[in-house]
């Protein structure tokens, strides 16, 4: 049976286009997966077999690529959410629930690393069998999204492409903001053709409690939101190395260079002049009469033999080679020098933190934009619990760690300073890294210490001395003085 995708817009149609956009881009991805993983192509160096080659680039296998992804990465956290007067004041508490449902203290660095290192991520964001949202991280090797025409935030449709291991098929989900739709085929490798009015081999899925394939969207909206990263150099996502792979390279070449000098010239080389060489009787050819290794002592009887050496190669070019390129990947990369080459002696903390001003400017950007996705992500999960408030709060606020590091009494400094310019103690606390679930324990502590706290005297009182009332010499005739009548 085929898929009509004739018709523009229609299931078909978008199943085409979109598995045709997955599949295009899956070997540039594996190229950046391959370089973030440090896994990158063997260079060819003349004279030296490639096997060979790789088996020193095991050697001569430095990941700078990686750590320039680990090093923004490592810094984006996301500590919580802040809604307006249009959330509600218990929309925080909701949000950090949802959160904490779906492990996003630990699968949020999976989507912050996504992004990064894949040019971008989605989350998608659905209902779970209690009713709840289930928010999942999905990768741009089986994931796929569409704006509507104009427009770089509405998605008009989403598909997934995938592997089912189970089966051994092909299985595809279509969103669409009215209807999901699900398909499947037996080939493992499908092929997707835009020119084509109909897909061969592609039929609709049927599930449990979905007919023919096709189900009802009740978000009437697609539930995913995508985490561009640098959607100024690439509308569709740059990733963070991905301008520094050349020179991942250079500085992959410069070490095996490196290892064959190590290999063959950093040991001196002798020679012998006037030595007789025995041939070998059976091949002809002639048979080495010293075994070339650094514990060997070459001796003869005969006196006319004589003896020397070559130079050993000198390495110091190659390594300042291999510096100077790494030099240039933290140039380009804005990654701090001392991550990458490692010398930090004598430096003091103003130099540190003048060298990472690049890296923490390059976080608060990327903070930035993914927090946009961060909020719709919310408000995805607000409209599955059918919170149509919330699901339109656009005045939620994503709550980053601070990316800068800062010493204990440098957040205690400020603090103080703070309090005296008028800062209220919340927004204080938020400055110091604790985080909004901290930061209520705190504010019932504060006030649980204030309650069991002793009263002080009133100044106003212990302060005055005592007096003795004025005497009043008056007789004072009592009940028991008057004498009872006759």
């Amino acid at each position: 049976m085929a898929i009509d995708a004739s018709v523009p817009q229609s299931p078909g149609w978008w199943l085409a286009r979109l598995g045709a956009r997955i599949t295009a881009e899956a070997d540039e991805l594996d190229l950046l997966w391959r370089y973030a993983t440090g896994d990158p192509p063997i260079p060819e160096v003349p004279g030296i077999a490639p096997g060979e080659a790789k088996e020193w680039m095991k050697l001569a296998r430095a990941n700078w690529a990686g750590l320039v992804i680990d090093a923004p990465s490592e810094r984006l956290g996301v500590d919580g959410f802040r809604f307006g007067s249009v959330g509600g004041k218990n929309a925080d508490k909701d949000a950090n629930r949802i959160w904490q449902e779906n492990h996003l203290d630990a699968d949020s660095d999976l989507i912050h690393y996504g992004a990064l290192s894949q040019r971008r991520a989605f989350a998608l964001v659905e209902k779970g069998n209690d009713g709840r949202p289930v928010i999942t991280h999905e990768t741009p090797r089986q994931f796929a999204v569409e704006y509507e025409q104009g427009s770089r935030r509405r998605i008009a449709a989403a598909l997934k492409l995938w592997l089912d291991d189970w089966t051994g098929t092909t299985r595809a989900t279509l969103w669409l903001p009215d209807s999901i739709h699900y398909f499947s085929t037996p080939s493992t490798e499908p092929g997707f053709a835009v020119m084509r009015n109909e897909l061969r081999g592609w039929d609709p899925l049927a599930l449990p409690r979905v007919r023919d394939g096709i189900a009802a969207n009740p978000l009437h909206r697609v539930p995913a939101v995508d985490f561009v990263n640098r959607r100024n150099r690439r509308l569709s996502g740059f990733a963070e190395h991905e301008d520094v792979l050349s020179i991942q390279d250079r500085i992959n070449l410069s070490l095996i260079n490196l290892i064959a000098a190590m290999r063959y010239g950093a040991f001196r080389q002798r020679w012998a002049a006037g030595l007789e060489v025995d041939e070998d009787p059976v091949t002809g050819k002639a048979i080495q009469p010293f075994q070339l290794d650094i514990k060997s002592l070459w001796t003869t009887d005969d006196h006319e033999v004589r003896f020397g050496e070559f130079a050993s190669t000198d390495l110091i070019p190659y390594v300042k080679a291999v510096e100077s390129a790494t030099q240039d990947l933290a140039a380009i990369s804005r990654t701090p020098p001392h991550y990458l080459l490692g010398q930090v002696v004598n430096v003091s903390g103003d130099a540190l933190k003048a060298a990472e001003t690049g890296l923490v400017s390059k976080v608060r950007d990327r903070q930035r934009n993914f927090g946009e996705s961060w909020e719709q992500t919310m408000r995805l999960a607000f409209a599955v619990l059918g919170d149509d408030i919330r699901a339109n709060a656009f005045d939620a606020e994503t709550v980053w760690r601070d990316p800068e590091s800062r010493t204990l009494g440098e957040l205690a400094d400020a603090a103080v300073k703070k309090q005296s310019a008028g800062v209220p103690w919340r927004q204080r606390m938020e400055d110091m890294g604790y985080t909004p679930q901290e930061i209520d324990r705190m504010e019932v502590d504060r006030a649980q210490d204030a309650l069991l706290a002793p009263v002080a005297p009133d100044p106003t009182t212990s302060a005055l001395p005592f007096r003795q009332p004025p005497r009043d010499d008056r007789a004072v005739i009592g009940r028991g003085d008057i004498a009872p009548a006759a």
